[in-house]
């Protein structure tokens, strides 16, 4: 019998043997005797992580907390912050050397501070032998310079989130495949007071990823290969002049939108069609069964460019050089990834994440529910934070100062026209080029 199937056997009886409140803790102890790293005596950690979307997601998730703190005698203290609070936190507990041990956090923000990190080369080599290879994305954001200093935990797909009828009213049978239709698509829901809505304000998550898809869609990129600003340029203009049209259709007040109000909006009736993650829909199986009915999911419209340009929701867990106890921080990152842990925690998240490695274990929540298929294709299809560019930390800190999405956004509100959205933005990224 191969090792894989050795291993995906042992993950199915977990799986299985979970739903049915099986021995989660057997598991960690087993492991835990021949685990790679052994933990400091005495050690504890504290981890910093993004609020849960799913309620489920973080249960499961603390029930393997648990069990690995009884299994190696590792105190793990677990506490929760909005994605949009998680890189300035993190950035300074970086800077002063003082705070959680551990930071689970979003996209590119390893790359902020890489000299920071705690090397984990050997745990990502690690668990490639196991489960991989990562995904191109995955790599992208685990490693600075060729140096691993994160381990991609999940990606989280945000895609466009439906109503059934309202489509087929604005006179679609299914959803479009490219750009031209996709705004025809918006422009018939406006018709109908169905409205969509893109959140063009400093959402971390929803902002970011759409606006970063217009662009590439149609050619257009912030940087080259080589980090050579490049944003300037007609592909670009198009996209804003697309956007633009799009935002003519959309629900009042997006550009003031946190990564929570398309969620309000949607499960309030207010909203048919925006990008998110599966977590409107577990919400409304769960509390509004009709709406759930009326609900289905689609991959992001290919553009003029002519394939795939997504950029998914990354979520990257680093551990801070400066932590008393490095050893169990890496044996901690390695057992929430093991699949015996990993694909029943991933199943309690209802298809909020997928894997970042090409071979675990075939999870069942992709096929429990034809409308979660989708969510299983994030980390396939998206690309990094650099787009054309690998994930440094210039890349890293264009992100977090919302660069892209608020060129869109100047352009959508009439603050600006076209050359003069471009120019803030090529302006803002050459000042954090020159000082980063």
């Amino acid at each position: 019998m191969s090792v894989l199937d050795r291993r995906s056997l042992l993950a199915g009886a977990a799986a299985a043997g979970l739903a049915a409140g099986g021995d989660l803790l057997g598991f960690a102890r087993a492991w835990a005797q021949t685990a790679e790293w052994k933990p400091e005596p005495g050690a504890s950690l504290s981890l910093l992580r993004w609020k849960r979307f799913v309620p489920a997601e973080d249960e499961a998730f603390m029930k393997l907390v648990d069990a690995f703190t009884k299994a190696t005698g590792v105190k793990v203290t677990v506490s929760n912050e909005s994605f949009d609070d998680i890189q300035p936190k993190a950035s300074v507990a970086a800077n002063t050397g003082q705070g959680p041990d551990m930071v689970w956090g979003l996209f590119s923000f390893p790359a902020l501070f890489p000299d920071k990190c705690l090397p984990l080369e050997d745990v990502a080599e690690s668990l490639a032998k196991k489960y991989g290879p990562w995904f191109p994305s995955a790599e992208a954001y685990g490693k600075v310079k060729g140096k691993w200093i994160a381990i991609p935990v999940a990606f989280n797909g945000g895609y466009p989130n439906y109503r059934i009828s309202a489509m087929k009213k604005a006179g679609f049978d299914k959803f479009p495949t490219d750009t031209a239709g996709f705004l025809e698509l918006c422009r018939g829901l406006k018709k109908n007071n169905t409205p969509a809505g893109f959140a063009l304000g400093h959402a971390t998550g929803d902002g970011n990823t759409w606006c970063h898809w217009a662009l590439w869609s149609h050619g257009g990129n912030l940087v080259d290969a080589n980090e050579k600003i490049v944003i300037n340029s007609p592909e670009t203009a198009k996209a804003l002049e697309y956007v633009k049209s799009l935002y003519e259709t959309f629900v009042p007040g997006t550009v003031s939108w946190n990564d929570s109000s398309n969620n309000k909006a949607f499960l309030a009736g207010d909203l048919y069609l925006t990008n998110n993650g599966i977590s409107i829909y577990a919400a409304a199986k769960k509390d509004n069964p009709k709406l759930a009915e009326d609900m289905d999911h689609a991959v992001w419209p290919i553009g003029p460019v002519g394939k795939p340009t997504e950029f998914q929701l990354a979520f990257p867990i680093l551990a801070f050089k400066y932590s008393k106890a490095p050893n169990a921080c890496k044996a901690f990152i390695a057992f929430m990834m093991e699949a015996a842990n990993y694909n029943p925690w991933l199943e309690a998240a209802q298809g909020y994440l997928c894997e970042p490695l090409s071979n675990y274990p075939k999870n069942p929540i992709w096929t429990s529910d034809p409308k979660n298929a989708v969510f299983a294709e994030a980390g396939r299809r998206s690309l990094a934070a650099g787009g054309l560019a690998p994930v440094s930390e210039r890349i890293a800190a264009v992100l977090a100062d919302f660069v892209i999405v608020d060129m869109f956004a100047s352009h959508c509100t009439g603050r600006e026209d076209v050359k003069g959205a471009i120019k803030n933005a090529e302006r803002a990224a050459t000042r954090i080029f020159r000082n980063t």
